[in-house]
């Protein structure tokens, strides 16, 4: 894999949040009523990003004079089920998450998928016509109930052993904790944060999960009444999680419930005073670019559509030179003029 993501990771701003969500609504899917063009172009895929680019669709689309302009639209992960994405598209079933969302791209055309949200970088097994636009800075840590039994810092090597099924009790993490059995969760296999995850934790190489660790929840959504329960740790995005707690971009199941994000080797990822990514964190493995996956013939074309991709997504295109507020609102880190819009393949 090329390593341009590497270059992407710069410096960012900490502290664990203990934080009450405020009020607020978070866009999904197109609004109702409407349904993008033939024309328009139309995103499936990562949880972890579609919040935010429901907003950029929305203040792109408002920036538009001309009616003829192709108009940008982001379908949520969830909830299950079929959509129709476009005029005259073939209706897919709904791509939920970072894999599902660059299946979907690989198994369409642009008469039905324009391009994916993921939360991962390319992988050796993507194929090498995927372009993966650079979009923003996060971060993952983990996260557990305010009430419940987790320590407030846990290392790689604890995250690494909780999840391989190795320790099983909080005793094992320190004698002081109680004597109750771990309940680790991941979000559902295709998940880009789930890959980016376990991967981070085995230093590298994707940890196998164990037996004793549950599968299939929503990302980053705490109001699962599974991870209520006192002994839940779970995987969780720092930008998202943030973008919760401080700024009312979570309603309805997108909220963090009863959870806190915890520190991980002794750093906490989110800088409680600036309300953004701590800026040791974003200096860890923890953190990663966070993209959108184009086929490369229609991003690298010179045709209408390549030429609206670019200027959308691509360097000095809008999201690159007029998203950065939008971007930071729900908790993600801009990127710098040179990263923003840069491509990467497997």
């Amino acid at each position: 894999m090329r390593k341009t993501a590497a270059n992407l990771l710069a410096a960012a701003a900490l502290a664990t949040s203990v934080a009450t969500v405020f009020a607020g609504t978070a866009a999904a899917d197109p609004a109702t009523g409407v349904t993008p063009r033939a024309i328009d172009i139309v995103g499936v895929g990562s949880d972890t990003t579609q919040a935010v680019l429901n907003q950029l669709s929305t203040d792109y689309n408002a920036s538009l004079t001309n009616p003829a302009t192709p108009r940008l639209y982001s379908w949520d992960a969830i909830p299950a089920g079929t959509i129709t994405t476009k005029t005259g598209a073939t209706a897919i079933t709904r791509p939920n998450g970072s894999g599902a969302g660059i299946t979907a791209l690989n198994a369409n055309t642009s008469a039905t998928v324009d391009f994916a949200r993921s939360s991962r970088a390319p992988q050796p097994t993507d194929p090498t016509t995927d372009d993966f636009v650079a979009l923003a800075k996060d971060a993952v840590a983990w996260a557990a109930p305010a009430a419940g039994n987790a320590p407030a810092n846990l290392t790689t090597q604890n995250l690494k052993d909780i999840y391989t099924c190795t320790v099983t009790n909080w005793t094992q993490i320190n004698a002081s904790l109680p004597n109750a059995t771990i309940k680790p969760f991941l979000p559902q296999t295709g998940s880009g944060t789930r890959s980016f995850f376990l991967t981070t934790i085995g230093g590298g190489t994707a940890v196998t999960p164990g037996a004793c660790v549950t599968s299939g929840t929503q990302e980053n959504q705490g109001s699962d009444p599974a991870l209520a329960d006192v002994n839940a740790v779970v995987p969780y995005s720092a930008a998202h999680y943030i973008g919760q707690v401080y700024f009312g971009k979570g309603s309805g199941a997108d909220v963090q419930g009863p959870l806190t994000i915890r520190n991980v080797d002794g750093v906490a990822p989110v800088d409680t005073v600036n309300k953004t990514i701590s800026s040791a964190f974003a200096a860890t493995t923890y953190s990663r670019v966070v993209y959108n996956v184009f086929r490369d013939a229609e991003w690298t074309a010179t045709d209408t559509h390549g030429t609206a991709l670019r200027a959308i997504f691509g360097k000095g295109g809008w999201i690159c030179t007029n998203g950065a507020a939008d971007i930071k609102s729900f908790g993600f880190l801009p990127l710098s003029s040179f990263a923003c819009g840069s491509v990467t393949h497997s």
